[in-house]
């Protein structure tokens, strides 16, 4: 490419800032409202030299802050060690988010974090009452207290209970959010609460697909814009080139939530459909559901549906 070439494609292309890496789907627990189908039966783990090659990568494409969280990173531990010390090597702001299973006590909390000081600027602990049976379970509080004995910054991300009111989390970790009702959740909790409109649900309200300002892979190479949707793979183009090509009015999934949010794929391709919903998360996941066949390499991966191999 000719400099005038590559400035036109770099201007043009998707800018992001952050990348959340998930090394794998499997979990300790099992929770109602994971939007993964995370959980004991998942299967499948990024080895450490693909989590190499997707720093490399991120830090070719101007990616300035990397999370690990899943499903369960601790449940891999040498490779997440590896992974943040290497990208903190790399002058990345590296995060965590776990569950914590690991804090059976402060001493042991310690020993599981130590290789983490100095590498990383968040460890975000997932706790509330999916988690357990209180809103700040004995072995987050074990991992906050070993946290900050090490000089960890660290805090607690915390789901409310539907019906409760929460801010809304536009993809970003924060201390609490709502319930986004995709994955499990729209299997186990939106029953509960189908009060919306299915028609009113014309706006995607908790992704920006023009600007999202960071993207997620997963254990198998696949970038998705929101968990569920894909835009290509890591281990198949670099993510420059992904980044550089991929046009969200071009692609029929994103252009239709573009234009009309969930409601907008039921109108486009005909979907069949419930009076009401719970939330714009729950028509979108259920009208994806109905359009996997018609484009399987877009509306993927099977875990991410709920398909346990």
């Amino acid at each position: 490419l000719s400099p005038s070439m590559y400035t036109l494609i770099t201007e043009d292309a998707m800018q992001i800032t952050g990348l959340h890496i998930l090394p794998t789907h499997r979990c300790t627990l099992e929770c109602d409202h994971c939007f993964l189908w995370s959980g004991p039966r998942q299967t499948g783990a990024l080895p450490i030299e693909s989590v190499t090659r997707i720093l490399e990568q991120a830090k070719e494409a101007g990616v300035q802050t990397v999370y690990f969280e899943g499903g369960e990173p601790f449940l891999f531990y040498a490779e997440l060690v590896r992974g943040v010390q290497d990208a903190a090597g790399m002058g990345l702001d590296v995060g965590i988010v776990s569950n914590a299973y690991w804090a059976i006590s402060i001493a042991d909390a310690v020993e599981w974090l130590q290789p983490f000081v100095g590498c990383i600027t968040d460890l975000s602990i997932s706790s509330d009452l999916y988690h357990c049976d209180e809103c700040l379970g004995e072995q987050a509080q074990n991992a906050v207290a070993a946290a900050k004995w090490l000089h960890i910054p660290t805090g607690i991300i915390s789901v409310a209970p539907p019906g409760q009111s929460a801010p809304a989390s536009h993809g970003q970790l924060q201390e609490q959010s709502e319930v986004m009702y995709r994955g499990r959740a729209a299997d186990k909790l939106a029953p509960a609460h189908m009060t919306k409109p299915w028609d009113s649900l014309s706006a995607c309200e908790h992704e920006d697909l023009r600007d999202p300002g960071r993207l997620h892979v997963d254990p198998a190479g696949n970038l998705h814009i929101c968990q569920g949707i894909v835009i290509g793979n890591l281990f198949e183009r670099p993510l420059t080139q992904i980044l550089a090509g991929f046009d969200p009015l071009a692609d029929p999934i994103t252009a239709s939530l573009l234009a009309g949010g969930p409601a907008g794929l039921v109108t486009r391709f005909g979907l069949e459909h419930r009076p009401a919903y719970a939330d714009g998360c729950h028509l979108c996941y259920e009208a994806r559901l109905a359009l996997r066949q018609q484009f399987p390499a877009t509306l993927a991966p099977d875990e991410v549906y709920g398909v346990i191999r």
